[in-house]
């Protein structure tokens, strides 16, 4: 019995150091910059971008987003990409806000400068920041529509927002290129070069989650393939936390079915990053009532700032 007992006491060990072998050094490697993304924003004219506002996140956190006013009836609320921030969404507001609507770009918590960078206190803040700044726009008025718009990561944490317990704050949903998890049809590997994944230490912090321990999940497993110039104030890295936050749930499928009844979903057919002739299948196997608009020659980013794109979109939210 004795042995046994020691047997098992090696293996268990054995097993904990390799487990703190892969979240000790298993960081995920800095991919190359994607020109293809930085090139989408040459043209586009940022010098009307609205003043930064804050709003008080529960925790206290002052977390930044822009404002675009217009008809109180008609409210769309922008959700940025990976690494982004709500001056990427720029474009896709001023295209919203010329058709009327009051718009409102966030600036996600861990991006641009607001709370700790790439990273959350725990999995399912940014859920709550959401509705920490709903709450903010007070009761919403008879009539008044609002419409919960994503694009690519922020397309994913939109969906599941929506499907989830408070997918009531909005009566619309809109999906740009949307991020569905990895083993969706709509996925490249890799997203086509625009992300590193360190599937062992995300493995490897899942089980310790599962057990309790979750001192470790502020480390690194995600790195994107982002411009270096500071100047553009984007996120390159994300934590655990973030990564399991900001983006789909596994049950993708089921929050497509319990979305919103006006469901759209756009992207552009050269898009690098996920295989665009695969959303319309896919979410119409579920969701036979959404829009699916796949926008001839645009790529992944073009979505965000090329005219064809963004008279399609404000259409859809119109």
């Amino acid at each position: 019995m004795r042995r046994v007992l020691i047997v098992l006491a090696v293996v268990v060990l054995a097993l904990v150091g390799a487990l703190a072998a892969v979240v000790a050094f298993a960081a995920p490697a800095a991919p190359p910059h994607m020109a293809s993304v930085s090139a989408a924003f040459h043209g586009v004219d940022f010098s009307s971008v609205p003043p930064i506002r804050h709003f008080t996140a529960r925790d206290g956190t002052e977390l930044a987003y822009r404002a675009y006013p217009g008809a109180p009836g008609r409210v769309v609320v922008l959700i940025h990409g990976s690494s982004g921030t709500a001056d990427s969404m720029h474009a896709v507001a001023r295209a919203i806000h010329a058709k009327g609507a009051t718009v409102y770009a966030l600036s996600m918590r861990g991006h641009d400068g607001t709370g700790r960078s790439g990273d959350v206190d725990y999995i399912g803040q940014l859920d709550d920041d959401l509705v920490d700044f709903m709450a903010t726009l007070g009761p919403r008025p008879a009539g008044q529509s609002r419409t919960l718009l994503g694009f690519s990561s922020g397309g994913g944490f939109a969906l599941r927002f929506a499907g989830g317990p408070h997918g009531a704050l909005f009566d619309r949903l809109i999906l740009v290129a949307p991020q569905f998890p990895y083993n969706a049809p709509t996925m490249r590997p890799s997203a086509g070069g625009w992300v590193s994944v360190s599937i062992p230490r995300i493995v490897a912090l899942r089980l310790l989650t599962r057990i309790g321990i979750t001192a470790f999940n502020g480390l690194p497993v995600l790195a994107m393939a982002t411009n270096p110039d500071p100047a553009l104030r984007l996120m390159p890295v994300y934590s655990f936390r973030m990564q399991q936050n900001f983006g789909p749930g596994s049950d993708y499928l089921g929050d497509l079915k319990r979305a919103p009844k006006h469901l759209a979903v756009l992207a552009g057919a050269d898009d690098e990053i996920f295989h665009a002739d695969k959303f319309a299948p896919l979410v119409k196997s579920v969701r036979p009532d959404a829009s699916v608009t796949i926008v001839p020659k645009l790529s992944h980013m073009e979505m965000t700032t090329r005219p064809p794109a963004l008279e399609a979109i404000a259409a859809a939210a119109n």
